[in-house]
């Protein structure tokens, strides 16, 4: 029987997996490093080895509503995207909240965790810890954790480039990257275009002389704000536009989504366009690129191909001179040394997990990996929601659906929602949509067309909280909050007829239709949509004439 969890790692999912062991009964022991909570959204002045290093400027690309705990609500004037001290001071007040810092030891790091010999039977493990004197202890524990994350060890390809031995200026990966102060009046090329590239280069083109953003494949860029300024995620995903892009073709969704973003900026012209489709891969976001291209600073590369002594050769043949550094944001190297080199199976080392969580190979389901995955989506959630599930997993339910139905591979990538709801559903926690829409409309409305905060997952079934239908009918009013800094002239209010008894009768019987099955929509769709229109005209008749 499970009892004592190890969990290795106090950052942001350390301290969801600590709660969440709590609440379930066990015992968690949670090993970290350093001397103080928050993993990577602790700022650091200098970069430590084998830890997570964040630039000063650092700003979250996720909404606060999307990205918060699921019984835990970041503070209604918090700005929608938080700088990283900000959701440094969410995860103490979070801390707090729940007594959790009294689980942690601090400044005690994992040095290896192996199978005891009589694993088979009881799934145990041996984990050895060396704390900040250097002594040596260990440990059993019956499960395991691991929430060190995967930042930790940078990929600096240097060797793939001729030259790099007599370039004189200097090369680092954004691992080390604190600030653009050292790069003022300065020649630059930043290598790659994720989200911290996008972020780095465009920060340092405010300082530099000038500023190269080399990629290898483009990518398309999106900005944080949605229609009228609201957080894009928050207005993206949504359960309407999930079942939509069910019925939607893939090809036409992109032509449409790649048709607006080009109408705001022409990503060919501005030499961003990539080579593969809008949601075949993650989008880049920033709100600032496409404007320092614009204004000069920034000037778009293709991929780097060699250095040398003073300059930098691309695969186009161009030659920049005199330049003084090189940045690699280049991603990072995704090993956790302290654990088997077994469960190591994929073609490069890497670890293969059943549903980007479980290791495939162990006998016994007592160790998880999280946060060890990519979607377009915050992570925060997801990783809250895995910890549920393999607690759940832990005392011994659901085990059958692991082990022997596991694919050896599994992709990276997940999909937002599919990805919460699957978990949710082995849990007990996914919201039920038909007792929903006959007992509460008003909060079915929020739920299916509103944005998919996490608050959901707490509506009913195991850690059902008594806050989470408030929550969400609330949570455009924390979005609105740090907005309200200045009294503005209030606009004439008119009746909205977009929610009422007949759209919301309509259109909860179409939605439900697709939700329960998937077979012979297409049909009740039409008529559904037939129906809309007519009460549509009623309604707007019966407006005019009062």
């Amino acid at each position: 029987m499970v009892r004592r969890v190890a969990v290795i790692g106090a950052g942001s999912s350390g301290l969801a997996c600590i709660k969440i062991c709590v609440e379930e009964g066990l015992e968690p022991v949670c090993f970290e490093s350093s001397d103080d909570i928050g993993g990577l959204w602790r700022f650091k002045e200098s970069p430590e080895p084998e830890r997570s290093s964040i630039y000063r400027s650092l700003v979250v690309n996720t909404s606060k509503e999307m990205m918060c705990f699921s019984d835990f609500p970041m503070p209604a004037d918090y700005p929608n995207y938080m700088h990283n001290s900000q959701l440094l001071q969410y995860l103490r007040l979070y801390a707090e909240h729940f007594h959790l810092l009294r689980y942690i030891h601090f400044q005690t790091t994992v040095r290896s965790v192996t199978q005891r010999p009589d694993f088979s039977l009881y799934g145990q493990w041996d984990i050895v810890t060396i704390n900040v004197d250097g002594q040596e202890e260990r440990h059993v524990f019956d499960a395991v954790l691991v929430c060190s994350g995967h930042y930790t060890h940078p990929s600096l390809p240097l060797s793939a480039f001729p030259g790099h031995e007599s370039f004189s200026g200097s090369c680092f990966h954004s691992w080390e990257y604190k600030d653009a102060d050292a790069c003022r009046g300065k020649r630059v090329v930043v290598v790659g275009i994720g989200n911290s590239g996008g972020d780095i280069a465009v920060e340092i083109s405010r300082s530099a002389e000038k500023t190269f953003l080399s990629t290898r494949k483009g990518a398309w860029v999106i900005g944080k704000m949605s229609n009228s300024g609201l957080p894009l995620d928050m207005t993206a995903i949504t359960r309407l536009n999930n079942i939509l892009t069910l019925l939607i073709p893939k090809t036409l969704v992109n032509w449409a989504a790649e048709r607006a973003l080009n109408h705001k900026y022409d990503h060919r012209l501005y030499g961003l366009k990539p080579a593969h489709r809008l949601l075949d891969k993650r989008p880049l976001i920033n709100d600032d690129l496409p404007g320092r291209i614009l204004h000069g600073a920034l000037v778009m590369k293709p991929n780097l191909r060699a250095f040398k002594d003073c300059g930098v050769v691309f695969e186009d043949g161009t030659v920049e001179e005199n330049i003084d550094a090189v940045v690699f944001c280049t991603g990072y190297n995704g090993t956790f040394p302290f654990l088997p080199p077994a469960l190591s199976e994929g073609p490069h080392g890497e670890l293969t997990l059943y549903k980007r969580l479980f290791p495939p190979s162990l006998l016994r389901p007592t160790l998880a990996v999280m946060g060890l995955f990519q979607t377009k989506g915050p992570i925060m959630p997801i990783v809250e929601m895995q910890a549920r599930w393999a607690v759940k997993v832990f005392a011994g339910k659901y085990c059958e659906i692991y082990i022997y139905q596991c694919p050896r591979r599994a992709a990276l990538q997940v999909d937002y929602i599919p990805y919460l709801d699957f978990m949710a559903e082995e849990i007990g926690v996914r919201p039920n949509f038909l007792r929903l829409l006959v007992g509460d409309p008003a909060l079915w409305v929020k739920v299916i067309f509103g944005p998919c905060t996490p608050y959901q997952y707490r509506l009913t079934g195991p850690g059902w909280w008594a806050g989470a239908r408030q929550a969400i009918l609330t949570q455009w009013e924390r979005v609105a909050q740090p907005f309200r800094t200045r009294a503005v002239p209030e606009e004439e209010s008119r009746p909205s007829v977009l929610f009422s008894p007949w759209l919301l009768t309509i259109g909860g019987t179409v939605i439900m239709t697709v939700l329960l099955s998937k077979k012979d929509f297409f049909p009740v769709l039409q008529g559904a949509a037939q129906s809309l229109e007519r009460c549509k005209i009623f309604l707007r008749d019966s407006w005019f004439t009062g």
